[in-house]
């Protein structure tokens, strides 16, 4: 798949040259990150951390709350690393603390091996960056002597994933090295992400091909490469054309798609040819190529019931997509939310939608229009009060549900998100 990266140094979004030499600058790290989030994860590498010169962990922070991130650059403990993850970092990428031991140059199985156990090894990377086929370190300034295939081999059993970045042509827009690559794929069997250099959208089909994904970097900033053509180019359209139905001709290969709701209800599947996985990030609604009609239809263009297009990610096989979206109405053609179940599942988010909706346009007689922010503290004042009396299974329930609804009015009147909530939880139990 393709991963955008959002490389940060002195509290700016750079794009530098090996490394070292300053490209392009920006300010707007958590639009870039929302904005990358639609097509994959999204790398975040403080640059100044990897090259002890400072930090930027203020800066990533709330990063991680946009978009689903795998945070780099100077990790090198594993309590650093478990906290990353504990604030929402999906993986974490570890270069220098992965091949330093005790001041020497080797691979440091006890801290990987420490690392792997604590966050899980599905979390995660080491960055093989290599100059002329060595590990290099600290930014990529320091060799280490540690031959690249080598060094790979040693520390997969560690890890999930492999970064690879050839040094040589980081940032130069001169195409990728792909000789190391194929020996990494190779040599070992999990997931591999290379970079370094990649400048057209042919080199990242030879590396779908090859089986790795691709971390974007100079070509995305300065418009070379859009992540939209690169994810499309990215998926395995060969599967797709085996798998076609062959009822009537079809004119490309079709892949599955399974639309979710942000609350993960699945609502429909579809199928969609390159032409419709492009028109679903231009319109940033859910199209697919309707196979009776032998054409491309965005879902709801005609009932108005449209899916906002959230994220997209392709399955492992990048042979079937699923799709985040926010339904506008019900979803089947008979009028049902979802065409796998009748009922819309009552989720918090979906309750806070609701108050939210209220609040933004009052009806005559409704009693959550009136819910101001003292009032709605008193109320859940009062309802925590009655939880904590009720005595039957069935007055927990009523009373449950009512300190509920009081504290989601609470909450949103006060601009809180229910996702901001559940994420706190989920930092909470992942320290």
């Amino acid at each position: 798949m393709v991963i955008a990266s959002i490389d940060i140094q002195n509290g700016k979004v750079v794009q530098l040259k090996q490394g070292a030499e300053l490209m392009l600058q920006r300010d707007n790290a958590g639009e870039l990150a929302e904005t990358f989030d639609m097509y994959g994860e999204v790398a975040v590498i403080d640059l100044d951390a990897a090259t002890g010169k400072g930090s930027n962990a203020g800066m990533i922070k709330p990063l991680l709350r946009k978009a689903s991130c795998r945070v780099g650059g100077g990790v090198r403990t594993v309590a650093q690393a478990q906290e990353l993850v504990s604030i929402g970092a999906r993986k974490i990428i570890v270069g220098s603390s992965a091949f330093r031991v005790n001041g020497a140059f080797a691979v440091n199985v006890a801290f990987l091996e420490a690392l792997s156990k604590k966050i899980g090894r599905e979390r995660v990377i080491v960055a093989v960056d290599a100059r002329d086929n060595e590990i290099v370190v600290d930014g990529w300034k320091t060799r280490t002597g540690l031959p690249l295939v080598q060094s790979a081999k040693a520390v997969e059993p560690y890890a999930g994933e492999l970064l690879f970045t050839g040094v040589e042509r980081e940032g130069s827009m001169t195409g990728i090295d792909l000789e190391p690559v194929k020996q990494l794929r190779s040599a070992v069997s999990c997931l591999v992400t290379a970079a370094g250099g990649v400048s057209t959208i042919g080199e990242i089909e030879e590396l779908a091909a090859l089986g790795c994904d691709v971390q974007l970097g100079m070509a995305l900033y300065t418009g070379a490469i859009t992540l939209a053509d690169a994810f499309v180019r990215s998926l395995n359209w060969k599967k797709g054309e085996i798998s076609a139905p062959q009822i009537a001709p079809q004119p490309s290969a079709l892949l599955p798609v399974i639309a979710q709701s942000v609350d993960g209800q699945v609502m429909m599947t579809g199928f969609a040819d390159r032409e419709a996985v492009a028109e679903t990030f231009k319109r940033k609604r859910l199209c697919f190529h309707s196979r009776t009609r032998d054409t491309l239809w965005m879902k709801g263009e005609h009932s108005g019931n449209t899916l906002k297009l959230i994220r997209v990610r392709a399955d492992c096989d990048r042979d079937a997509l699923l799709a985040t979206v926010e339904p506008a109405g019900p979803v089947c053609h008979t009028g049902a939310w979802s065409c796998f179940d009748t009922n819309r599942d009552y989720t918090w988010r979906f309750l806070q939608s609701v108050i939210a909706g209220r609040f933004r346009n009052p009806t005559p007689g409704s009693y959550t229009a009136t819910l101001d922010d003292e009032l709605a503290r008193e109320k859940v004042r009062e309802e925590a009060g009655e939880l904590c009396a009720a005595a039957t299974h069935d007055e927990i329930v009523w009373e449950a549900a009512d300190l509920l609804y009081f504290t989601t009015a609470l909450i949103t009147r006060a601009g809180v998100a229910v996702e901001e909530v559940l994420a706190e939880l989920d930092r909470r139990h992942k320290k």
